[in-house]
């Protein structure tokens, strides 16, 4: 595998003195031809640094490991998490995109609770509650987090609210302001043994002053009774859909209580459209399959250290956030599946913000800082507000801005040359609505797998997240002066701690 990425190398050195500009001027069915639409979704890879035989390269790279199986293999349930023993079968809380008898049975207990999810908002909507606070943190928070942000329209029933970080400025800024009568809470955490929002969840609940408004979505039923949820207010979560790809289960409750149960049925239908196309479409004509070869192109070929990605529609401004859990978690990795240190490079640094706040932030890095950063710019087309020149300069900016990257300009003063050459992909959606938000997402989970499936690593897994807590909660005593540190650093630290706090 590693002499495969290697192989990169050569088509990237055989391109080093082409420019962006030389290489659409010589194939002028290049902007056509690199792109591709799925329903509401475009995209456009015109503007990456390959040609037709670096791609020709990558799609042998894609036959080599075999990734249209790859993708059979994750929609069938098969261990596809193999350092937990687990399936991860996210894709059936959606749809019917396989007939495997894991994924039917998945499908049935996703759909058994959907129905469960339906009866308690409407046993919600039918009260006096106006405001709903979701306790979670990562995935628990930033997929719904997200979806509500994009979406939730000014005549919803209920008012979402958010709340993770452990620190409690976070409880008391959402808190403040709200009526506890008419507010309820839903505590999520599959092992309903997550620190941040179990200390949340103790805030809340007390603020609360009565648990009969207390909803949970967990896997751990006994645990979430000894904190006060009776079964009746609990929703199911499985140990075959990891976090960062939940929001499609009952950890959307709360984008069915902000969107109505219809609108959150569209979103999930728009994912299991992806989900189809991601099956069906051969590899030269699936976006997800494309969309994984330019990012492992960027990062082995390119050997690009960062990958930024800008929406020009404020209602994905908290995309950024998510996607940096789904990419950097599932790819942040290291070993191959049999434990043995990887050769090539894995996951660049996530990060980014919307178009166009970010222009007169960190745009002058991108146009003419020393590190190449490739770019995903994703647009609406339809606007959903009556401000026609807004949502026209919006636009002009996001093509201007691929533009401008691509080709450059140069000039007699070096403080004004920009260099160009710095890749970019073009996603567009016809409209902002549920159905095309999911087909977005899914697209992402997709291509974060295929890449795991490039690379030979468990893009399901994510131990690097606990280390840090296992070692917070040793030093939780040693702060609470119930004893000392091991780290002689961090003894230091605790003394400046006691000494200032």
């Amino acid at each position: 595998m590693s002499a495969a990425l290697a192989g990169l190398d050569a088509h990237a050195r055989r391109l080093a003195g082409a420019s962006l500009p030389d290489l659409i001027d010589d194939d002028p069915r290049r902007a056509r031809d690199f792109s591709l639409r799925v329903g509401p979704l475009y995209a456009n890879f015109a503007r990456q640094r390959y040609d037709r035989l670096a791609l020709d390269a990558l799609f042998a790279l894609a036959e080599a490991r075999d990734l249209p199986g790859a993708m059979r293999r994750l929609l069938d349930g098969g261990i596809v998490n193999p350092t937990e023993g687990r399936a991860a079968l996210h894709t059936a809380l959606r749809g019917d995109a396989s007939d495997a008898p894991a994924a039917r049975d998945a499908r049935r207990q996703a759909l058994d609770a959907q129905v469960r999810m339906r009866a308690l908002a409407d046993a919600l909507a039918a009260g006096e509650v106006t405001d709903i606070v979701s306790i979670g943190i990562g995935g628990s928070d930033l997929g719904p987090r997200l979806v509500v942000d994009a979406l939730a329209t000014r005549d919803a029933r209920f008012r979402l609210h958010f709340i993770s970080n452990v620190d409690g400025n976070a409880a008391e800024r959402v808190l403040a302001g709200l009526d506890p009568a008419r507010t309820a809470a839903i505590v999520i955490s599959k092992t309903f043994g997550t620190q941040e929002t179990l200390l949340n969840g103790g805030i809340v609940r007390r603020w609360l002053g009565d648990d009969s408004r207390l909803y949970a979505v967990s896997s751990n039923l006994e645990r979430v009774a000894a904190f006060g949820i009776p079964p009746e207010r609990t929703l199911p979560m499985w140990d075959w859909v990891g976090g960062r790809y939940s929001l499609w289960s009952a950890v959307g409750f709360p984008i069915a209580l902000a969107l109505g149960m219809p609108r959150f049925e569209a979103l999930l239908e728009g994912a299991a459209a992806m989900d189809r196309h991601a099956r069906d479409a051969a590899p030269r004509e699936n976006l997800a399959v494309w969309h994984a070869l330019t990012a492992v192109w960027n990062r082995n070929g390119l050997h690009a250290a960062a990958q930024a990605v800008l929406p020009y529609d404020e209602r994905l401004r908290l995309l950024p956030a998510y996607l940096q859990q789904l990419v950097m978690e599932s790819l942040g990795k290291s070993v191959a599946l049999d434990g043995s240190p990887l050769a090539a490079q894995t996951v660049p640094v996530w990060w980014g913000g919307a178009g166009t706040d970010t222009q007169h932030s960190f745009f002058q890095a991108l146009h003419q800082g020393t590190q190449v950063v490739p770019a995903d710019f994703i647009g609406v087309l339809q606007a959903e507000h009556a401000h026609a020149r807004n949502h026209a300069a919006l636009l002009a900016n996001l093509l201007a801005q691929t533009e401008a990257l691509a080709n450059g300009q140069d000039a007699e003063d070096p403080h004004r040359r920009y260099p160009g050459d710095r890749p970019s992909t073009l996603l567009l959606l016809d409209r902002l609505d549920p159905q095309a938000l999911g087909m977005l997402v899914a697209l992402y989970e997709h291509s974060v797998y295929l890449q795991s499936v490039l690379w030979g690593i468990n893009a399901f897994d994510q131990f690097g997240v606990e280390l840090g807590k296992q070692v917070a909660s040793r030093l939780l005593p040693a702060l609470q002066g119930e004893g000392e540190a091991d780290d002689v650093v961090t003894r230091e630290l605790l003394r400046e701690f006691r000494v200032r706090g």
